[in-house]
């Protein structure tokens, strides 16, 4: 073949005739490809051309038409083959027939042969085999099942056969399919025609289209290999189709429902009279749906024969083969073309979505296709109510279509919390609802069991809950990632790469719902929850809320599971719940508001719109909303509005001018005013402008990502924020993103804006400018006149066109702040959304008109817009609400200020209660649920808000309860135990108040303290049941209010117990308020029988407890034996001669009872103890149980006084210098009367186990006094003792604690459990038949629990405080994390403890000191931008001044960090001193700017009074507010202990002399401190008493005593010590000495001897040893004395001896006594 460069120079004889083009159908192609091509042409060419780019890619040259017809066969020959794409044409000047019947032959011949082989090639006999295979496999599983199979088996066998057998079925139908389209194709290469079926393909002429036809085969094959569910029933489709006028097509996700049906119909001509057009709701997925069916037909029809229309516009023509389209452009082009001449077919695509486009457009077809029977409507959808739709269009066909999912195995999981407890460290978070939590931990749950790597899609319901998730699944093998429609495309993509190494863990809204397919995913986790949107007529509210999926979403979430292979779907709810949801989504039109629903009825000419024929009719209340707001629009009027009569029956509705241009435009009614409007006024740009980004408000700002990338969005948006509102500041984000000239995109990746929404607001823009100028005739103009910078009259001209477009969403500040506005329709008080733009200026504007009302977890107003008063004036038509009446209800403001912040707590009470409580009551007495009270303090204020009639009573009644609060302050006193008390008589107590001082001491045993009973007792108001207490029993010192428990019982009547300043006025209070009625109920208030103090802890030192017993009833001398009935005979035999101390007793088998021998005879002191120990030495057979027959009880000794005599037994074993109360604790269980014992708990000092253990041995066996000597005390051999930690503990030490308990369990006669307490925490119960045993397991266990105390000399009360700021809570969560420890901050005793493993715990030590130190040195100051006399928008001119990142403030003061909290107008500053002070005066010159003044208070240095020096550490005291250093202060308590002197204590100010309140003491010292501060305020009252007082006089004892008046003191008993049990004469002080008066024993106690002189006078029977002169006193007997010296003497002579026999001799002999 010759080859030629260049363009040839032909002569004329050699100029070719026939010239085969080789033509492309694509852009670009390679010239060598060409060239290759070319030459393995089998005839050679004349000449040819190979080009790079155009329509033609080769030019072959023939001189002969023989080789011309060669080469265009070899040609197509290829392509058939799939070697190129071009196609070969053959051109020439001299056209015979014969030639083109000869290349038609040949072409016909080379096709059928291709067709004829596709029939038997590669594809089709792939799925012969797959056929095969399944045919296989039924066969074995029938063959299996014709044989004996277990159950289980056969089971599952019986369900894999249909399963197998159906899809078997849809791979023969599918084969079919393709073997009916390759003949159709065959039959007309023959030229034949298919009469009895309809054509798959039509073919326009004879004529026949090669390229096409090839196209069409190419296809076919892609149709089979790609198996869609739907192309095994296209000819059944299309005969229902071509028979029925309408018909449902049901067709599963992944059927190819979308993309096929359109084709299908598009190929067989079906639709040869008009267009076929196809519906979405959703205009991207018109736009996708079209691309993919114009790639996938490609060259199967003309150019454009596929289009799609996104908007409508009333020029477009109808006259393409396929045309893609909204519901909404179709509904558009209804109201211009009610009778649809040019559409042939309509398809309504996701009909199930059921949206208010969709709902309407069906009703209007359903009119239309009774008067046009050739059109065809068919409704496609995967999950929608198919028999209702059936119903609707007169019982049409509904056809089901399979989808290609893979089978899911679906579990429901509704108990994940219960049952994966400890999953997840935190369980319930304090944001988001327990099953995001819950879905976190089957997440976790699924990554440990399931090793597979698939990647698990987890169902939420918003963009808090995801990025939540996101935070708080945390692991290594998996990455979380973030699926949510508020992220860029970037983000959203990240969903579909692959992370090697890593699953894929996708949180996503229901946004993953529909028919996209992430790769890889096997596993979803279904909340069964999701955010829905709600139109509420009754209030007019769009309520956002979380509710309940239906049960064909649900089924659409599982479905996710099965796109690429079988998966598992987790519901984390029962099959019951997914029984009881809804079958179907609820229709749109039942949810939204009805506005421009109704305007196109009425347009239709429909006067009456409950007469138009709905799918699902919407409530009667959402069309009167709807008529209601058209009408205030000026969009439709009634007919005769002169006669009311006519207006209210009737019901005649007619457009306006305006509801005709609404009707037009298409959108939501009060956008189209909007615009309108804006054109009344020449505003069009900025109308046209401000309808497209309200349409998008919710998604033009961009705030996703971590806490920092959130505030770094916020302080973007500052820069655009107007002081007029949102739609302002969305209006001045269009027009700078508008007049950008640098990237639009980089702009908004700079800006924080989503450049997806506003390209949707520009097409908007660009869609409603094209609908005014062709449906309008109106012209945009392309210039603004608004100017967001500079004020105009445009502003105002704007808020009156969007209030009258909103004039039913006014609200008005209802003066506050926790009300926020009030809406004037509803009445309701909704908040402002955080995000809105008024907030960024530090105001709320009186009026405001609002886009819509959002209902989350609470209410917000969004898209906000402030105007005037006198716009809502001027407003017409009149806005439907009484302004006058509704500017009457606003709040009115009164603060008090100068309040200490303990009377603020106290006025509060504990978590607000007593300030919610006086504020029901102040609402129930006033009638108005709106009253509030604000405590302030940081500014120290109280700021009451109440309505203008009321504010006096209000303010009044807060004035009272500050005055009670400060009084009940001054008074407050701690009820101190001088020692710990017996269980039968009460301990002395002080009262210890205000300067330290003892303001009251008890000695008389009269209660103080009363205990308060009600029925309702944890519903009463606080303050109100202690005001009635004050009233009626003045001087209250202290109350005590007893935590709820929740649960009923005696305990959930006590209310709790309230002490006073003296004895009289606590009888005073149980003799006038007992029995009182209150809220319904009688007051119980009777003294407390409790220890005192008022502290409900039971012990103060670790406990080991020990029980003893003692019989109460007498023995009988007859006991039962309990053993098995088998050993019963030889245990008689064995026990016939026993002998039980020192009696023979007798054993027989029981008559009553088969399986007990009865023992008689026993002495009756002997114990069950005895008898079992004898009984098991004379016999091997196992003895049950062994119990005596015992009596009547006997009389016993008070509870009170056998725990004192076990306290005597047990005290000489206790230390010597504590007392035996401090150390142990005896409680005596009264009995009931079929006990046979007495019960007494004993509670030891855990680090007293010895002394203990030698206590209990000395009293086993021991007779209490009063009782008789068979009532002997035994002592339980097992010991018991606990500890307590909370559950946040127990989770970082769980594993540590497990250890131990598993430890502890593997020692002999150890008993170790762990147990969950019902308030959380948890408990280690340990029981060992030994107290040290006890002791030593405890000890491992308190330091594991107690965790350990930070201590460090750097550490100081103001570097702990920083743990209360936002930093430093980020930091111990932080910190918690990493180091898998818990970090407690002691605010009572001002330390800082962390539990953990010693490794972690040393680890966090070393980690929280070196940050709280950094954070101390970098300590942010904190710089407020509005408040007081700061200027509104401070906070945006500081943005627009120095940037959003304030760069430019970093460049001014260099060294100095930034970060700016725009929600509470906060500007944190971290850097030295002098650079925070030069930041601040930049502000302050920048608040002056704007306001041109600026009252700034100087700040002085404050001296302490005690050192005289700059106060560090500052603490101010409440009774005076006068400020120390914390320490000088402490160092004067330390004095006043150290000296016992300095009482009370009081202010050193200056002239104040004000006593130091017990809160400021508690604040300043700890318990173990404050206890010596009250001893030594003890020592100094008893010292100043005058004598009055004494403390006893036995060493170390704390008991005080009162001296006796010495008139009265032989008539007063002695002063019986509780402590040491020493009994002292009130009046010498010294043993009590009965019968003997103190003078004389005074004597006696300084010389012994002068009381035993004066004790022998007169006694001859008392003499004096003879060798070592002790008194002997004889009572009775022979003259015989033995003397404890040893000697023996002879009474009549006194002559001693060395032995008895020697001294008995001697009476013998000398006295001749008679022995």
């Amino acid at each position: 073949m010759r080859r030629f460069n260049g363009f040839p120079n032909f002569q004329q004889d050699q100029r070719p005739i026939f010239i085969v083009e080789l033509l492309s159908g694509r852009p670009s192609f390679s010239k060598c490809e060409v060239e290759s091509l070319i030459a393995g042409c089998p005839t050679d060419p004349y000449n040819f051309f190979a080009y790079k780019v155009g329509v033609v890619a080769g030019r072959l040259f023939f001189r002969q038409w023989c080789d011309a017809l060669e080469a265009v066969v070899y040609f197509w020959d290829l392509r058939l083959r799939g070697a190129h794409h071009l196609t070969p044409d053959v051109q020439s000047k001299f056209s015979v027939l014969s030639d083109r019947d000869e290349l038609s032959a040949r072409l016909k011949s080379l096709f059928a042969a291709h067709a004829y082989n596709l029939l038997d090639g590669e594809g089709a006999r792939r799925c012969q085999k797959e056929i095969d295979a399944l045919t296989d496999k039924i066969a074995k599983i029938t063959g299996l099942l014709s044989h004996p199979t277990p159950l289980m088996a056969c089971a599952e066998h019986q369900g894999k056969k249909p399963v197998l057998e159906m899809e078997r079925k849809q791979l023969n139908k599918r084969l079919d399919e393709f073997r009916a389209a390759m003949h159709c194709i065959l039959a007309q290469l023959d030229g034949r025609k298919q009469d009895d079926c309809l054509e798959l393909f039509s073919f326009v002429n004879d004529d026949l289209d090669w390229e096409r036809m090839h196209y069409l085969m190419v296809r076919e094959c892609r149709r089979l290999n790609d198996g869609l569910p739907i192309y095994a029933h296209r000819q059944e489709i299309l005969q229902h189709i071509h028979h029925q006028q309408v018909m449902v097509l049901i067709g599963e996700t992944g059927s190819g429902k979308s993309t096929q049906l359109v084709q299908y119909l598009a190929d067989s001509g079906l639709a040869a009279n008009g267009s076929i057009v196809c519906t979405q709701p959703r205009k991207i997925a018109a736009l996708s749906l079209a691309q993919r069916v114009r790639e996938e037909s490609n060259g199967c029809y003309a150019k454009n024969s596929v289009i799609c229309y996104p908007t409508y516009s009333s020029v477009q023509g109808f006259n393409h083969e396929v045309i893609f389209m909204t519901d909404h452009c179709l509904l558009q082009y209804f109201m211009y073309d009610m009778n649809l001449d040019n559409i042939s077919y309509i398809i309504i695509d996701e009909a199930h979505e059921r949206s208010l486009n969709t709902d309407l457009l069906l009703a209007l077809v359903k009119k239309l296709l009774l008067q046009r029977i050739d059109l065809r409507l068919i409704i496609m959808s995967a999950t929608a109510d198919a028999s209702k739709l059936s119903n609707y269009f007169f019982d049409c066909n509904t056809f089901h279509v399979m989808g290609r999912n893979f089978p899911v195995d679906i579990r429901n999981v509704p108990n994940v919390s219960a049952e994966r407890s400890a999953t997840v460290s935190k369980p319930y978070p304090g944001n988001c609802p327990s099953y995001v939590s819950d879905a976190v931990k089957m997440v976790t749950q699924i990554h440990k069991t399931e090793d597979d790597g698939a990647a698990i899609l987890v169902f939420l319901t918003s963009q808090m809950e995801v990025e939540w998730a996101c935070e708080n699944f945390q692991n290594p093998s998996a990455v979380a990632l973030a699926f949510h429609g508020k992220l860029s495309c970037e983000e959203q993509n990240r969903v579909f790469l692959n992370y090697p190494g890593k699953r894929k863990v996708i949180f996503a809204t229901n946004l993953a719902e529909t028919s996209l397919t992430i790769p890889g995913v096997k596993y979803v986790v279904d909340s069964g929850m999701v955010k829905e949107s709600r139109f509420e007529p009754g209030n007019g509210m769009n309520v956002l809320r979380v509710c309940s999926i239906s049960q064909s979403s649900a089924n659409q979430r599982a479905g996710r599971a099965g796109r690429t292979e079988p998966g598992r779907c987790y519901r984390l709810y029962s099959e019951d719940d997914f029984q009881s949801m809804p079958c179907h989504l609820e229709p749109e039109i039942r949810k939204v508001h009805l506005g421009i629903a109704v305007l196109r009825i009425l347009s239709l000419g429909i006067k009456n719109v409950q007469d138009f024929d709905f799918v699902d009719a919407p409530s009667p209340d959402a069309i009167k909303m709807a008529i209601k707001n058209l009408i205030q629009l000026g969009a439709v009027v009634f007919k005769d509005t002169v006669s009311e009569h006519l207006k209210k029956e009737d019901n005649v509705l007619e457009l306006t001018d305006i509801g005709h241009q609404l009707v037009k435009l298409g959108i939501e009614p009060r956008l189209g005013k909007l615009i309108l409007g804006s054109f009344d006024h020449g505003l069009g740009r900025e109308g046209l402008v401000l309808a497209a980004v309200m349409a998008n408000a919710s998604s033009i700002f961009c705030r996703v990502g971590t806490d920092e990338e959130k505030s770094k969005s916020d302080c973007l948006k500052v820069q655009f924020c107007h002081r007029n509102g949102d739609l302002f500041t969305l209006l001045s984000v269009y027009k700078e993103w508008e007049e950008c000239q640098e990237s639009k995109n980089q702009w908004c990746w700079k800006n924080s804006i989503n450049a997806k929404s506003m390209r949707r607001c520009m097409e908007t823009v660009s869609e409603l400018e094209r609908c005014l100028q062709h449906e309008l005739r109106m012209i945009v103009p392309s210039y603004w006149k608004w100017d967001p910078h500079v004020p105009t009259i445009h502003d105002n001209v704007l808020k009156k066109v969007i209030l009258s477009s909103l004039a039913e969403n006014v609200a008005m500040y209802s003066g506050y702040d926790r009300l926020g506005y009030e809406v004037a329709l509803t009445r309701q008080h909704v908040q402002l959304h955080p995000s809105c733009s008024l907030l960024m200026y530090g105001q709320k504007p009186s009026w405001v008109v609002f886009g819509e009302l959002l209902s989350m977890s609470n209410q917000y107003l969004v898209c906000v817009t402030a105007f005037d008063y006198e716009c809502l004036l001027a407003l017409q038509p009149p806005p439907p609400f009484d302004v006058s009446e509704l500017e009457s209800r606003r709040m009115q403001e009164k603060v008090i200020v100068g309040v200490r912040n303990n009377i603020l707590r106290r006025f509060c009470g504990k978590q607000n209660n007593s300030l919610h409580c006086l504020v029901s009551r102040l609402q129930k007495d006033c009638n108005d649920s709106r009253i509030g009270i604000v405590v302030g303090f940081d500014k120290k204020e109280i700021n009451i808000y109440a309505s203008s009639k009321d504010m006096e009573k209000v303010s009044n009644l807060v004035n009272d309860a500050l005055e009670y609060e400060a009084k009940w302050l001054r008074d407050e006193c701690i009820e101190k135990c001088l020692f710990r008390g017996g269980p039968d008589f009460s301990p002395s107590v002080a009262l210890f108040g205000a300067g330290a001082e003892i303001k009251h001491l008890e000695l008389e045993k009269r209660y103080l303290t009363v205990e308060v009973c009600h029925a309702n007792a944890h519903h009463l108001d606080d303050k109100e049941l202690l005001m009635m207490f004050d009233k009626c029993a003045p001087d209250i010192a202290s109350f005590y209010r007893y935590p709820s428990s929740g649960q009923e019982g005696e305990d959930s009547e006590k209310w709790g117990k309230i002490t006073f300043l003296t004895p009289e006025s606590a009888e005073k209070a149980v003799a006038k308020l007992n029995a009182v009625e209150l809220c319904g109920g009688l007051l119980n208030v009777f003294p407390s029988r409790t220890s005192f103090g008022g502290d409900p802890k039971a012990f103060p030192f670790p406990a080991v407890k020990a029980k003893v017993c003692w019989p109460r009833k007498p023995s009988r001398g007859i006991a039962i034996v309990r053993c098995a009935m088998e050993d019963l005979d030889c245990i008689v035999e064995d026990c016939s001669a026993l002998l039980i101390r020192g009696r023979f007793v007798r054993c027989e088998i029981g008559k009553k009872y088969m399986d007990c021998a009865i023992i008689s005879g026993l002495d009756k002191d002997v114990l069950e103890t005895e008898i079992l120990q004898a009984l098991r030495n004379a016999t091997k057979r196992r003895i049950i149980d062994v119990y005596l027959l015992r009596g009547e009880p006997v009389s016993q000794p008070a509870g009170g006084v056998c725990a004192d005599a076990l306290l005597r037994l047990i005290a000489p074993f206790m230390p010597s210098k504590n007392f035996a109360t401090c150390n142990c604790r005896v409680q005596v269980f009264p009995p009931d009367p079929k006990d046979y014992w007495m019960k007494a708990l004993i509670t030891f000092d855990g680090s007293l186990h010895l002394e203990a253990a030698k206590a209990l041995q000395h009293i086993e066996g021991e007779v209490l006094p009063g009782c008789l000597p068979w009532q002997k005390i035994q002592c339980q051999q097992v010991f018991h003792s606990s500890v307590s930690c909370p559950a946040p503990v127990y989770f970082v030490i769980k594993k540590q604690l497990d250890a131990f308990v598993e430890s502890f369990n593997r020692r002999k006669g150890v008993s170790c459990n762990l147990d969950q307490n019902e308030n959380g925490s948890y408990r280690v119960k340990i029981s060992s038949n030994a107290t040290k045993i006890v002791a030593e397991l405890r000890k491992p266990l308190e330091q594991l629990m107690k965790g350990k105390i930070i201590s460090h000399p750097s550490l100081t009360a103001n570097v702990i405080q920083l743990l209360f700021s936002r930093e430093g809570i980020a930091l111990m969560k932080s910190l918690q994390r990493e180091t898998r420890t818990y970090i407690l901050h002691d605010k009572q005793n001002q330390n800082v403890k962390i539990f953990g493993s010693h490794r972690d715990v040393a680890m966090a030590e070393r980690k929280l000191v070196q940050a709280l130190l950094l954070l101390h040195e970098n300590k942010q100051l904190e710089i407020r931008l509005r408040g007081g006399d700061l200027p509104h928008g401070l906070m945006k001119e500081v943005v627009l001044k120095f940037g959003p990142d304030l760069h430019g403030l970093k460049e001014k003061v260099p060294g100095a960090e930034f970060v700016l909290n725009t929600r509470f107008h906060i500007l944190f500053v971290r850097g030295s001193k002098d650079l925070k002070q030069k930041v601040e005066d930049i502000i302050l010159e920048v608040a002056q700017s704007l306001s041109g003044r600026l009252a700034e208070l100087p700040i002085g240095e404050v001296t302490c009074p005690i050192c005289l020096c700059e106060v560090e550490d500052c603490y101010r005291l409440e009774a005076c507010g006068h400020d120390f250093c914390r320490m000088c202060l402490v160092d004067q308590f330390e004095s006043a202990i150290k000296s016992h002197d300095g009482f009370p204590l009081c202010c050193a100010s200056e002239g104040c002399r004000r006593h130091i309140l017990l809160v400021d003491l508690r604040s300043l010292l700890p318990p173990d401190k404050l206890e010596d501060l009250f001893r030594a305020s003890l020592g100094a009252f008893v010292a100043a008493s005058g004598g009055a007082y004494r403390f006893c006089p036995s060493p170390d004892c704390p008991a005080v005593y009162q001296v006796a008046d010495p008139e009265a003191a032989a008539e007063q008993p002695p002063f019986a010590c509780g402590a040491c049990f020493v009994e002292t004469c009130r009046k010498c002080h010294l043993e009590y000495h009965p019968s003997i008066t103190c003078e004389r024993y005074r004597e006696f106690k300084e010389d012994p001897d002068t009381s035993l002189m004066e004790w022998r006078k007169g006694k001859d029977h008392v003499k004096n040893c003879p060798m070592c002169g002790y008194t002997i006193e004889k009572a009775e007997g022979c003259n015989h004395i033995e003397c404890r010296c040893g000697r023996h003497i002879c009474w009549v002579c006194l002559e001693y001896f060395l032995s008895s026999d020697e001294c008995y001799g001697h009476l013998r002999n000398i006295h001749l006594a008679i022995i």
